[in-house]
């Protein structure tokens, strides 16, 4: 299992847009994708429970991937969320 802790910095939060490219660049991977934020954790291949955690800026997030592809997980998901300038 790997782990990336991340701050959101976008002024709006986590928002539609760049949650749906994270959802969707999550869901190409075989590997288990959740996101936690405040004590809640949601599967990160559905759109809907990404959404519904209402991820405000400035908040402290936890991205885990377990599975075969783990690594290229994390590293593709983080490198969205910088393109995307959700997280720094």
């Amino acid at each position: 299992m790997v782990e990336l802790k991340v701050a959101i910095v976008d002024p709006v939060g986590l928002h539609a847009r760049p949650a749906t490219i994270a959802v969707n660049a999550a869901s190409k991977f075989k590997c288990d994708v959740k996101i936690t934020y405040n004590n809640r954790t949601v599967n990160m291949k559905s759109i809907m429970g990404v959404m519904s955690l209402g991820i405000p800026t400035q908040s402290e997030i936890t991205i885990t991937c377990e599975g075969e592809d783990e690594e290229v997980a994390i590293h593709t998901i983080e490198e969205i969320l910088k393109t995307q300038k959700v997280v720094a």
